[in-house]
């Protein structure tokens, strides 16, 4: 079973997701193919980076069954830590799974990105699908655009312009609108 973070509690050993609250977009050759109000950061068992993972209805292309090595296998486990733990760093490719599931390439009518996503076989994860960063060309987060990959809501603070409508009240009194 996948544990749900509030806060940074749970071992690199386990299966961890936190919803985000972030409008979350992927685009292939300028089309978005992943357009979400409702994704999680996910970490697999010892991957230290979340990626995003997003609700399959989300997902503006097809998703077809792969084979198990599909997709970026470069890079690997390093060792880390006193105790020699292995982890799967940023250099780690996506088609490296520590989770129990089933390999999805992304196709569109023009692109395919061979093992550029994951179904995982967690219950609680079954609607979602785990997207790897590099097989998209851009990601946005609200409307800016992120480099690099998600980033992790326990260790840091963002502040991203948005789009959206946005409305403050107290006890029934407006006191900022956008």
């Amino acid at each position: 079973m996948a544990t749900r973070l509030a806060r940074f509690e749970s071992g690199l050993s386990e299966l961890r997701y936190i919803p985000t609250a972030k409008h979350v977009r992927a685009t292939i050759a300028g089309t978005t193919v992943v357009d979400s109000h409702r994704a999680v950061l996910l970490w697999e068992p010892r991957r230290v980076v979340p990626q995003y993972a997003v609700p399959v209805a989300d997902v503006g292309a097809d998703l077809v069954p792969g084979r198990p090595g599909d997709g970026d296998t470069r890079g690997g486990p390093v060792l880390m830590g006193e105790r020699s733990i292995e982890v799967l760093t940023p250099e780690a490719g996506f088609g490296h799974h520590t989770a129990v599931g089933e390999v999805l390439t992304v196709r569109t009518s023009d692109h395919e990105r061979i093992g550029a996503a994951f179904r995982l076989a967690d219950p609680d994860l079954a609607d979602l699908v785990v997207l790897d960063w590099d097989a998209f060309d851009e990601w946005f987060e609200e409307a800016q655009r992120v480099i690099g990959h998600p980033h992790d809501p326990l260790a840091r603070i963002d502040v991203l312009r948005s789009d959206r409508h946005v409305r403050i009240e107290r006890d029934g009194k407006v006191l900022a609108e956008s």
